[in-house]
């Protein structure tokens, strides 16, 4: 049972006896007993099912990790190159700017698992270098998958996953983030970021990676989907552009089943890397998230982090909480909007948090002060992105600043009130 399953469009079944007595003891969780036994079951259910969780993980690997090794002992020009865990942006890119084109092209391709994932490297040097860093990652699962010592299942696993950096290293794709460590990490940008004055930011959630950030059966409900179908619809708004769009599966999330998913670890390690990308971004831009489900835990975590002038929206959808009491605990300045269609059985998570686990209050319920939108036609957990829905309309409205424009949920008539249109 895996209570954020973001591949699937329900929980499992309510006949199950462990999510039925979830639900029992969530129905009432203002006493202290209550709420620590929706905990304890909480803990059960993944105890008892988070076993499976592991059986279709890759081997542990780390190829940037070496990249790294290999760049700090390199140079240019006689210049040591600036340490990428400890150089801010700003650092970077005064770096590169000293550079001739020659030299920065030489180590994106020298070097492209480093440039590629590099905050305040040229965003088409990191496009580049991330091409390059793909055609090497697929060069590398085809040479694995001719293994004698590989399963079958490890053989089509391979060759599954050198067809997918082939899709991802196709002409015309921008690649603005690329890591095959582990179960994989990638962002992929729509539009001109160096040109954009509004910048919308995908963040998804659990079982997020590399083979999961795009599919073609429901694209919607993938991290790419989401992001391919928000700038879509902000073109047919704004036909003339001046935004951009970013798919951002670059961080790593929590895997199935698993206690991974019910507290704060991976998500408070994500926002760190959320907190540089936003920072990374050029000044001219301001940012609007878009969070969802263990997203929009990470988003809760990271927002008093975030550069307070530069991110204006923060939307979460299909939410189990952002780990925050209600929209003042999370110290931003930026709007807060919430949506959850009916039909989407995040509901019925209980919104608490004990001992770390759980993720808090309903950014929905009216005491949590976020703006409630309208969700109206989403698909169940994974189609708020889906063609046709209220919550896409809303989310173009609010990534392109036409506050005035959103529709509110039936119970928030003024979640728009006190905004101005962009």
């Amino acid at each position: 049972m895996n209570l954020f399953d973001e591949r699937v469009g329900a929980p499992p079944s309510p006949r199950s006896l462990g999510w039925y007595w979830l639900r029992v003891i969530a129905q009432d969780l203002t006493s202290p007993g209550r709420a620590a036994l929706a905990v304890m079951v909480v803990f059960v259910l993944l105890a008892t099912s988070g076993w499976t969780a592991m059986r279709h993980q890759r081997p542990p690997q780390d190829p940037r990790a070496a990249a790294v090794s290999a760049w700090l002992h390199g140079s240019v020009a006689g210049r040591r190159l600036p340490n990428p865990d400890h150089s801010t942006a700003g650092a970077v890119g005064r770096f590169f700017a000293g550079l001739t084109a020659t030299q920065r092209r030489r180590l994106a391709d020298r070097y492209p698992l480093v440039v590629g994932n590099l905050a305040g490297a040229p965003v088409t040097l990191r496009y580049r270098a991330n091409r390059t860093a793909l055609r090497q990652a697929r060069s590398d699962e085809l040479h694995r998958s001719h293994a004698v010592d590989l399963t079958q299942d490890g053989r089509v696993s391979a060759l599954k996953l050198a067809d997918r950096y082939a899709d991802l290293a196709a002409p015309g794709r921008q690649i603005l983030a690329f890591d095959p460590s582990g179960q994989g990490r990638v962002a992929e940008v729509f539009g001109d970021l160096d040109t954009a004055r509004r910048t919308a930011i995908v963040v998804p959630g659990v079982d997020t990676d590399v083979m999961t950030f795009e599919k073609s059966v429901k694209p919607y409900s993938t991290p790419d989907g989401m992001a391919r179908a928000l700038y879509a619809s902000e073109h047919d708004a704004a036909p003339h552009g001046g935004y951009a769009t970013i798919a951002w599966a670059d961080y790593t999330a929590p895997v199935g089943i698993g206690l991974d998913a019910s507290i704060g670890t991976m998500a408070e390690a994500g926002a760190v890397r959320l907190n540089t990308l936003v920072r990374s971004l050029p000044a001219r831009t301001s940012v609007q998230l878009f969070c969802h489900s263990y997203g929009s835990v990470l988003c809760g975590v990271g927002a008093a982090r975030l550069p307070q002038r530069k991110v204006t929206d923060i939307a979460v959808y299909g939410s189990p909480g952002m780990r925050a009491r209600d929209v003042a605990a999370l110290h931003t300045s930026a709007r807060v909007w919430a949506a959850r269609d009916a039909t989407d059985w995040i509901q019925d998570v209980p919104y608490v948090e004990v001992a770390g686990v759980g993720h808090g209050a309903d950014p929905v319920s009216p005491a949590f002060g976020a703006r409630i939108i309208s969700a109206a036609g989403a698909q169940q957990h994974t189609g708020y992105f889906a063609a046709g829905t209220e919550s896409l309309r809303n989310f173009t409205r609010i990534a392109l600043g036409r506050y005035a424009a959103v529709r509110c949920a039936s119970d928030d008539a003024d979640c728009a009130a006190g905004t101005s249109t962009a």
